[in-house]
């Protein structure tokens, strides 16, 4: 009987000093619908920064309902096939399918997540290997996705720009930026083209000082889909501490899908997590990781 009753004592004492973990309103998390295509980016910092990451980006992404993630800082592949697994076991419908680089010293690692149901995928490969040669501009390898839907085919270049502020961090994201236009001018200049990721920089800074010159000087090829976002400074930007608060995080599309950005069934969002989260950014940076998710939804109209 007292070897029970300390087994009892031991049991609730756990109970009480268990981490309450918050909760999270999932339903305001939304943003996919049935007949459009929604891209997203997310860095999830030094995934999984918790022992409770993985539980909470499935819910997140089974939320928010996207039907292709570009990951970045994908640090463990055990916790990226987890997170998969779980994805596949909660929504088997979709058929979650997946991909993570494994190449950067540093495992901060590029991957991806998409719904086999939605997209059919024709390759996974990183642009720009050479490290030796590249690395300068690419501290994390560029990592293409090819897949075809609605009829028709789509590059998706995901990518995780050099951090930090200063001209030399600046300049390095400066010839990224010219190395991915020579890429996309030279291979993919007909083609569905998006680029995503952690591009570590604001779209609006002065000329003289702006990574993404190329690429927003060139108005008749390339539309940065999250300006109005980056432009207003009440948006809900995706890095949102109030000391270092910007948004980093875009998603440039090729003229090829000007048309289909017009749609009315198509916009661009930053899913602000935290807003919907208890305890709100704290909470979320402690748990999960310091960005928001953004997504762009292209409606395809016959």
């Amino acid at each position: 009987m007292k070897k029970i009753m300390i087994l009892f004592l031991i049991l609730f004492s756990f109970s009480i000093f268990a981490e309450q973990l918050p909760q999270i309103q999932y339903e305001k998390l939304t943003f996919g619908t049935n007949g459009t295509l929604e891209v997203m980016t997310w860095n999830i910092q030094n995934f999984p920064k918790s022992e409770y990451t993985v539980d909470f980006a499935t819910g997140i992404i089974l939320a928010i309902d996207a039907d292709v993630i570009g990951l970045q800082e994908i640090e463990s592949d055990s916790a990226f096939v987890v997170l998969l697994k779980n994805l596949q076991k909660q929504n088997p419908k979709d058929k979650w399918n997946g991909f993570r680089a494994n190449t950067n010293e540093w495992e901060m690692n590029l991957a991806y997540l998409y719904k086999s149901c939605m997209i059919n995928v024709d390759s996974i490969y990183q642009i720009y290997p050479d490290d030796e040669k590249y690395h300068y501009p690419f501290p994390r390898k560029p990592l293409m996705l090819e897949f075809s839907c609605f009829d028709q085919k789509f590059f998706i270049i995901n990518n995780h720009l050099k951090a930090m502020p200063g001209e030399k961090n600046m300049m390095r994201r400066k010839d990224a930026c010219r190395l991915l236009d020579e890429y996309i001018d030279e291979f993919l200049s007909e083609e569905n083209v998006i680029l995503l990721g952690d591009l570590n920089d604001q779209l609006t800074d002065p000329e003289e000082e702006n990574a993404f010159n190329i690429f927003l000087d060139d108005k008749q090829n390339y539309y940065f889909a999250d300006w109005e976002i980056a432009a207003d400074s009440t948006a809900n930007w995706s890095y949102p501490y109030w000391k270092y608060r910007s948004h980093l995080d875009h998603i440039l599309i090729s003229n090829e899908l000007f048309d289909e950005f017009e749609n009315a069934g198509s916009e661009i969002k930053t899913i602000t997590i935290d807003k919907f989260m208890e305890g709100e950014g704290d909470v979320r940076y402690k748990y999960i990781t310091d960005h928001r998710p953004v997504v762009i939804k292209l409606e395809f109209v016959e």
